[in-house]
């Protein structure tokens, strides 16, 4: 019989020995125990990398999820005026943001601050649709509430987990309505604005200057926005401050001390017929600085801080009156008579007459060209005047006639040589520049060379026709002549390098021949039978200018540019009121304009000098 099957054989039937069995289960459990001991290994790794190599990761992430960054907006600027008065300051003032989150709980908590913030349902659904577009930044939705306002919803803050209230310096404006084209306002930054390359680091809910000095000194008044944290809970609901994370302090902006006179605007404001439109701007003839910019009717800087409502930009932005139109820098009008001084400064420089000239024809009320008279405003006539008499008196015959001894071609470049088609460059946004025709060719294009007549330099000599000016652009020429330095820049910022500017134009008249001019302008204040007489100064020897616009839609505008004192000329003045003169009646921009003039000189001590007129009337 042979032996047992062993040594691996298997058994009939396909049994194996218990040999077999044990030696496949040792294997198995090496295999299994290899096995566990790769997978350990494994997790080794993998919480080596999570808690040692990913750690500062890891905790960013966790410290990211509970902390929310809070912008800081940083104190903007204080603006000064030339005394030191304030014109612009900051207030403590509340805010309130929604933090990052879901849209649909930015939506309720919207209509839940609804009755509280005065929010339609057009508002809600805008200030939505930008916390959709931004849902990593925090929405600012008021940034001037009312201390009431902010208790009642801290009372309510379980309603309200998403809402952040702080505490920031608020835009206010001292002397509201009267300064407020000049110094502009303050709102949240646009989408648009975003996108602009001076505001590359700002982020939206920024609060920046929109309009006047606020925008055009923005990078220097607006500073630097720091940050703090927040710590929130699973639900986003601010649980505290985050007191061992450092915050960033913010960076205050920088003050500005501008040339203008507060007392004038608040003087400007007081004595503007308030049922007419219009503006009043004067200078410093020698350094340039703005001494007044004022367009009215106006608007109260303080409403736009914090937001202005849909409501009051809609009645503001509507008004008939045009509120928002800064008349002294953004509006152009013919200038009337106050454009013959420079005629005549044109026809002096190039020689075709001088002051004491006589015209062919005197003034008998018209002037017959081709089978058209063009009028004087004197209906009887002025008779025959040399060109001071014609200043002095207004004639326009006596301008017709010498319009066309210059002649169109050398009109239109003698004017365009002092810079009448163009800007004057000031500091602050929104000047529209002066316009003048620059050649004939300008006339064929618009009117096709059969369309119009040499006629056209009879209207231009008196200021009306194809030319339209700015208060500020007349004020920059009188200054010009009122004193014979290279023509200044006007300037708002007090700055000894704004104050050397200069234009590269000039009057180019000798000396005597601007005092000649001068002393006729002064023919028009200072002695009876000039068109400003009525309104002369007894202490101070003032010269200028009056002008009656014709205009087409209603009653001719009223004029007024001069200067003074007329020896040291220290402001220059210009004003217009819309419609302010209608025949038989007295022009309404001569007394705004000495009521300035005297206060100014009067503010700064200004020597007396008795007005001294020795030319006789022809």
């Amino acid at each position: 019989m042979t032996g047992s099957k062993g040594n691996g054989e298997a058994r009939p039937g396909g049994v194996r020995s218990q040999s077999d069995v044990d030696r496949m289960r040792s294997r198995r459990a090496r295999l299994a125990l290899g096995a566990l001991y790769a997978s350990i290994g494994l997790l080794a790794i993998a919480f080596f990398r999570l808690q040692v190599v990913g750690q500062e990761e890891y905790t960013l992430q966790s410290t990211q999820n509970r902390l929310r960054a809070i912008s800081v907006p940083p104190p903007r600027g204080s603006i000064y005026d030339r005394r030191g008065r304030l014109l612009a300051e900051n207030v403590p003032g509340y805010s309130l943001a929604l933090l990052p989150g879901s849209p649909d709980s930015a939506r309720a908590t919207l209509e839940r601050l609804a009755p509280w913030l005065e929010l339609n349902s057009e508002r809600i659904d805008e200030l939505h649709e930008r916390f959709r577009q931004r849902p990593g930044t925090a929405l600012l939705v008021d940034d001037d509430l009312e201390p009431a306002v902010v208790a009642a919803i801290e009372e309510r803050r379980p309603q309200f987990r998403m809402v952040l209230i702080d505490t920031h310096p608020s835009r206010r404006y001292p002397p509201g309505s009267s300064i407020g084209h000049v110094i502009g306002y303050v709102s949240e930054i646009s989408e648009s604005e975003l996108e602009i390359p001076d505001f590359e680091t700002y982020e939206a809910g920024r609060i920046i200057g929109k309009k006047g000095i606020e925008r055009q000194y923005e990078l220097e008044l607006g500073g630097e926005p720091g940050v703090r944290f927040v710590e929130v809970d699973a639900r986003g609901s601010i649980v505290g401050e985050f007191g061992p994370r450092p915050s960033i302090p913010a960076t205050p902006g920088a003050d500005l001390t501008l040339g203008l006179d507060l007392e004038l605007h608040e003087l400007a404001d007081s004595i503007f017929p308030d049922t007419m439109k219009g503006g009043i701007v004067a200078l410093d003839p020698r350094s340039g600085e703005v001494l007044l910019l004022y367009s009215f009717p106006t608007f109260d800087p303080n409403r736009f801080v914090g937001g202005i409502s849909s409501e009051n930009w809609s009645a503001l932005r509507d008004d008939p009156a045009e509120p928002l139109l800064n008349r002294a820098l953004s509006a152009l009008y013919p200038p009337g008579s106050t454009w013959k001084p420079v005629v005549s400064s044109v026809a002096m420089r190039e020689g075709v007459a001088g002051i004491e000239d006589f015209m062919p024809n005197g003034c008998n009320g018209a002037l017959q060209y081709g089978n058209r008279p063009f009028r004087c405003w004197k209906r009887s006539g002025h008779g025959a005047l040399d060109m001071s008499g014609a200043i002095k008196e207004s004639c326009n015959v006596y301008f017709y006639q010498l319009g066309q001894r210059i002649g169109l071609d050398r009109l239109l470049s003698g004017v365009n040589s002092l810079g009448f088609n163009g800007r004057t460059g000031i500091d602050l946004p929104g000047e529209v520049g002066g316009r003048f025709p620059p050649s004939r060719d300008w006339y064929d294009e618009r009117f096709g060379p059969r369309g119009w007549t040499e006629s056209v330099t009879l209207n231009l000599s008196i200021g009306q026709g194809e030319t339209e000016q700015s208060l500020l652009r007349m004020a920059q020429f009188y200054a010009a002549l009122a004193t014979g330095l290279p023509p200044v820049i006007p300037h708002l910022r007090r700055s000894e390098v704004l104050e050397n500017r200069r234009v590269d134009w000039r009057v180019d008249l000798s000396d005597p021949q601007r005092g000649q001019i001068v002393q006729a302008m002064s023919r028009v204040v200072n002695e009876p039978g000039g068109t400003a007489y009525r309104f002369r100064l007894a202490e101070w020897e003032m010269v200028g200018k009056t002008g009656t616009a014709q205009n087409p839609h209603g009653e001719p505008h009223s004029w007024f540019v001069g200067f003074a004192p007329a020896n040291d000329p220290r402001i220059v003045v210009a004003a217009i009121v819309e419609n302010g003169h209608p025949d038989n009646t007295t022009s309404l921009a001569v007394p705004l304009a000495s009521r300035v003039v005297q206060r100014f000189l009067t503010d700064e001590e200004v020597p007396t000098s008795s007005p001294a007129v020795t030319a006789s009337t022809p």
